[in-house]
C-alpha cells in the first residue's frame, strides 16, 4: 500500500507542468486578456501565431 502513495507522488511530480515552460495559449479568455485576437485558419498578414482559442482550428494571433 505504501508504494502505491509513493507512485502517486512521483507520477503527480512528473506530471505537474513547470511554472513559465508551459506559457502557450489554449483559450479564448487568455488569448484576449494578453492582447491578441482568435482568428479561424491562419493567422493574418503581421500577425504572430502564440496558441489556439479552445478549439485547433481558431488560432490566437497577436501583433510582434
Amino acid at each position: 500500500m505504501k508504494v502505491l502513495y509513493l507512485l502517486f507522488s512521483f507520477l503527480f511530480i512528473f506530471l505537474m507542468p513547470l511554472p513559465g515552460v508551459s506559457g502557450d495559449i489554449r483559450n479564448p479568455v487568455t488569448c484576449l486578456r494578453s492582447g491578441a485576437i482568435c482568428h479561424p485558419g491562419f493567422c493574418p498578414r503581421r500577425y504572430k501565431h502564440i496558441g489556439v482559442c479552445g478549439v485547433s482550428a481558431i488560432k490566437c494571433c497577436k501583433k510582434p
